[in-house]
């Protein structure tokens, strides 16, 4: 039976209903500083642990659950006759529950707080007392976690004994509970390292941008039918403690979601938050087959599926404004994988209702986390690398061909750069103010790639003639610009550092095209 407690919590969510709850099951509770004064103020008896201990709390706090007659009552074996003799022997009660939850370290220095702030913030007596439950979980409950509280209220009262008092935390969630401890204290250690490698203030340019040690801490969110193809099998990870994985969505209808789908639903998701107008994003194998922006979403839809009609079909959208009605019903014709939004008017939820297999994600747009890093599996280890995410700044570009780009190429160039970012390269992009018109992606040569999206227009009738388009990177020889050019576009947008940048301006000018030189390149490989 449960007849001792210990609560020590910075985070005071639910205390009073848990020490309520422990108080009518008759749980003796001993607690310190804070969550002391907390729960006499509820009115609750409680006893400090200076009392138990026989020792004040000294070194102003820093010291006061370490001593034997704490961590003797946890980690005694209840099993053990040895056990409890000696703590017979010491006078120690054992200590059945421990609900203890850390200070928040992380949180203090995400607040800009100085060095000798968040050292104080380092919690050396919780971890303690944490690792301790979770070792001895056989006979001791541990709880981190503020939403665990009415769980174990709940156990311990339908295990109750008929002679009234608290029963017992079952083994199955002591173990899960001391799972949840050990990884508590573990990101919660590795949180700490992190800050200490880092480098200190005015010294950035002496260490690395990447820490010497990367700790990655996931949790398990989905499982998948399978990943990539039936073979392999699938799950889903978000990083502990985040928003979760596209931002933390919610899925409103439709299927579970497959590997394929998530991948793809984190491009165009992405794409679409670098639109500021109403924009439709559709995307196929993890590249856009058609982007449309205007004054509404369905009047995007329309412009984005016109890029590529074929390819749409069984694709991912994302939009970047609320989906309505009109949207839905531009739709109805399209078979559709996934649509995210940022949300869905009740109108067109009841429309996309008659698509009961459509999966429809509720997400925020996508905003880059500061220090956000991406992983990229090789053999034996990880690339990391920050996103693909610097803004662009038109005033660091430059035009070296005679003519400049008229206000509606500008426009027409600026659509395809934010596209292209998202191609998988060589990526070619080319669009009217508007729309796609033709995208050409993940060639092995830039000329090939510029080839695809003139084919890709013209297979489905959209006109070339004042059309613009980007590339990801330079043009190593003039034939990329030339075919291009031949096909009746007349601005191009691109990085520019190719040995013979000279020789493609001069193609360029030799065609009348204008082009801008952006110094920035966005491979997607």
């Amino acid at each position: 039976m449960m007849r001792r407690a210990l609560i020590s919590v910075f985070d005071k969510t639910g205390l009073a209903e848990m020490a309520r709850g422990l108080d009518r099951l008759g749980v003796e509770m001993v607690s310190t500083g804070g969550t002391l004064a907390a729960l006499r103020e509820l009115g609750v008896p409680v006893t400090a642990v200076a009392e138990v201990t026989g020792f004040p709390e000294i070194l102003g706090g820093r010291v006061k659950t370490l001593h034997p007659r704490i961590h003797g009552g946890i980690l005694a074996k209840r099993s053990d006759t040895g056990h409890a003799a000696e703590l017979a022997a010491h006078g120690i009660a054992p200590i059945d529950l421990v609900i203890v939850n850390l200070y928040p370290f992380q949180k203090t220095v995400a607040s800009g707080a100085s060095f000798a702030e968040a050292i104080e913030m380092i919690d050396v007596g919780g971890p303690t007392m944490v690792r301790a439950a979770a070792k001895n979980f056989d006979g001791v409950a541990v709880v981190v976690d503020p939403a665990d509280y009415a769980e174990v209220l709940a156990a311990l009262t339908s295990e109750e004994a008929e002679a009234g008092g608290a029963g017992v935390v079952p083994e199955a969630m002591r173990r899960r509970l001391a799972v949840k401890a050990f990884r508590h204290t573990q990101a919660y250690d590795a949180a700490i390292a992190e800050w200490l490698d880092a480098p200190p203030p005015g010294e950035g340019s002496k260490h690395s941008a990447f820490p010497g040690r990367l700790q990655v801490d996931l949790e398990r969110t989905m499982e998948l039918r399978y990943g990539e193809n039936p073979h392999q099998g699938g799950a889903v990870y978000a990083r502990t403690g985040g928003p979760g994985v596209l931002g933390g969505f919610r899925q409103l209808q439709g299927k579970e979601l497959s590997w394929n789908n998530v991948l793809d639903a984190d491009a165009a998701r992405k794409m679409a938050a670098l639109l500021a107008e109403p924009a439709v994003v559709i995307v196929k194998h993890n590249n856009p087959c058609g982007v449309g922006r205007g004054a509404d979403l369905s009047a995007a839809y329309r412009r984005a599926l016109a890029t590529d009609p074929v390819s749409a079909f069984g694709s991912i959208l994302a939009v970047n404004r609320p989906a309505d009605g009109d949207l839905a019903a531009a739709l109805a014709d399209l078979f559709v994988e996934v649509l995210l939004a940022p949300g869905f008017t009740a109108e067109a939820r009841e429309r996309f209702a008659a698509k009961k297999n459509l999966r429809l994600l509720e997400c925020p747009l996508y905003r880059p986390d500061s220090g956000e890093l991406e992983l990229r599996p090789v053999d034996g280890g990880f690339l990391a690398q920050p996103p693909d995410a610097l803004p662009d700044d038109p005033s660091a570009w430059s035009c070296p061909t005679r003519r400049q780009p008229t206000a509606d190429e500008r426009r027409a160039l600026d659509l395809a750069w934010k596209v292209c970012r998202y191609v998988k390269s060589n990526a070619i992009v080319v669009a009217n103010g508007d729309q796609t018109v033709g995208i050409g992606a993940a060639q092995m040569s830039r000329v090939d790639s510029c080839r695809l999206a003139v084919e890709k227009a013209r297979e489905h009738g959209l006109p070339l003639a004042g059309t613009s388009a980007a590339s990801d990177a330079f043009f190593p020889f003039r034939d990329g610009l030339d075919a291009l050019a031949k096909a009746g576009v007349t601005a191009v947008i691109q990085p520019g550092g190719s040995k013979r940048d000279d020789e493609v301006i001069a193609a360029a000018d030799e065609q009348g095209v204008a082009m801008v030189v952006t110094g920035v390149r966005h491979f997607r490989h």
